[in-house]
């Protein structure tokens, strides 16, 4: 296990760096100029040249590319266009918030997936499978801005029983919790009724039910922990898909969680905190596919990781 973990960590060096230097690379060659935002439209010449010269945009990107990545294995994210405060500052706060709405959708997601999915499987062609499938297709058909306005519609402005913007407070949760869990849910119920349908069909299971065990006990103590290793690989994959989604689901609900900050920081050439948020977030979600691969071993004895 620990050889395996190590050797999953100096894997993860190159893909963060390539990571780096894509980034840096699209935000550097798409139009705009950094300094002449800050400065201001009706700004001279010279006033722009000069917070070039400041900010470092007139040295040559491997230049930038080699300041910018030193400060990162040193821990400095760089300080931000914008704001001229330390990146950190800006993005640590909303960090947070953004792990906090992921967390709570991914397990939503795996509640409503996971009921939903072995109801589905165990009772096979009836009419609660194929009602939970279409609600499923639906869900996964559905994009995350359209169904959290349809919400703030629904319960916020005609009914009037949730804020329709904010985080923080359980009625501020629920909203953007939904919205974002809901393709999620409809993916891991696809995935768990198709796993647990390809497990109850093996020759142990049928042998348990030869032997009387109660079918309670069969589904799941015997059949879902087997049907959930494939299942748990979609969960990690949702939570990047989350972490991403989020940012539409911040703009909805204005919350300003890191979704939000990475869409503004875009749109006003903040290089160093869009640099941070997808490094931030490529890190995450490495990190959770590491825990995921981890998690096989519990799962099934069986597998080894070094293979």
């Amino acid at each position: 296990m620990t050889v395996f973990i190590i050797r999953r960590i100096l894997q993860l060096i190159p893909v963060l760096l390539g990571v780096t230097i894509l980034v840096f690379l699209l935000m550097h060659l798409t139009p705009g100029n950094p300094a002449q935002l800050m400065a201001g439209e009706n700004a001279p010449p010279e006033m722009v040249e000069q917070i070039e010269n400041r900010l470092g945009l007139n040295d040559p990107l491997p230049v930038q590319y080699f300041d910018y990545i030193t400060g990162v294995v040193q821990g400095d994210l760089g300080t931000s266009m914008r704001y001229n405060t330390p990146v950190v500052d800006e993005v640590a706060p909303r960090f947070w918030v953004t792990i906090e709405l992921a967390l709570y959708a991914t397990v939503l997601s795996i509640f409503l997936g996971l009921i939903a999915g072995i109801i589905s499987a165990v009772r096979q062609y009836s009419v609660a499978d194929v009602s939970i499938m279409i609600v499923a297709l639906f869900g996964l058909s559905m994009p995350n801005f359209w169904l959290g306005l349809m919400l703030m519609q629904w319960f916020s402005i005609n009914l009037g029983w949730f804020p329709p913007t904010g985080w923080g407070s359980p009625e501020q949760v629920l909203l953007p919790v939904i919205t974002l869990g809901t393709a999620g849910a409809a993916i891991i119920a696809r995935m768990t009724r198709s796993s647990m349908l390809e497990v109850i069909s093996q020759d142990y299971i049928r042998t348990a039910r030869a032997k009387g065990v109660k079918e309670r006990i069969i589904i799941y103590k015997h059949a879902l922990k087997n049907a959930l290793i494939p299942v748990v690989t979609v969960v990690g994959l949702q939570f990047g898909a989350l972490l991403a989604g989020a940012v539409l689901t911040e703009e909805v609900f204005a919350i300003n969680g890191m979704g939000r900050l990475l869409v503004d920081s875009i749109m006003n050439r903040d290089f160093p905190v869009v640099q941070a948020c997808i490094l931030i977030i490529s890190v995450v979600f490495v990190v959770v596919n590491l825990l995921v691969d981890i998690s096989y071993k519990f799962l099934n004895k069986r597998i080894d990781l070094n293979d």
